[in-house]
């Protein structure tokens, strides 16, 4: 990986449209973001020119990255890039710990709610769906019959998550006491379509056992 990443560096690899090759502190930079975030978009603030890098040089960074077992994409269509990570296996990484249970329902309940906007074609023209934090706490409950975490609890997974690309918060409104979220297309990179049908299992394994 050296040798490309010295080419890059050298200009030997022609580099984004507009723009100088990158200095050797913005391409290790973009490595970082993405080992961090997992998901970022063009609209990402920030981050520097780690969403440009990163997309102009795909072949590098999808090298790169299954080095380390992960598997590098771009979605043109969203303006994002992203990591989408090893289904089962072992996992030595940050990214590799497992969820707490709330934490497991507060994913499910941000995935619902952008299939359910999808479904009812409510996609902004950037691949989001708008929801609140009320949303959340009413999927959570029908989706896994308990309650949700308490206010100050959502709020802080739903940052993690935000963190990792998967959603925006918007501003509390005190008054209503419900906070607007964007949810975006990293969210079906957190939560494919596998992990979803092992949540919907235990979930419902949970409601059988009246959990």
């Amino acid at each position: 990986m050296l040798e490309p990443f010295r080419a890059i560096l050298d200009g030997e690899e022609m580099p984004p449209p507009g723009s100088a090759a990158p200095s050797e502190e913005e391409l290790t930079r973009a490595l970082q973001v993405m080992l961090k975030s997992q998901c970022i978009y063009a609209a990402t603030t920030g981050i520097g020119r780690s969403y440009e890098l990163a997309r102009h040089y795909a072949p590098f960074f999808r090298d790169y990255f299954a080095c380390l077992g992960y598997r590098f994409e771009v979605a043109h269509r969203d303006q994002m890039v992203f990591l989408a990570l090893p289904p089962d296996g072992v996992r030595h990484d940050a990214q590799g710990e497992r969820l707490r249970k709330d934490e497991t329902l507060v994913l499910l309940a941000l995935r619902l709610a952008y299939e359910e906007g999808l479904r009812d074609h409510r996609v902004s023209t950037d691949g989001t769906v708008e929801c609140t934090t009320d949303d959340i706490a009413d999927a959570i409950r029908s989706a896994a019959r308990t309650e949700p975490p308490d206010e100050a609890r959502l709020i802080e997974i739903l940052r993690l998550f935000a963190r990792k690309g998967a959603l925006r918060l918007g501003e509390r409104d005190r008054a209503e006491r419900v906070t607007p979220l964007m949810v975006m297309p990293g969210i079906t990179v957190l939560s494919p379509d596998a992990w979803m049908d092992q949540v919907r299992a235990w979930a419902s394994a949970g409601e059988g056992r009246g959990a």
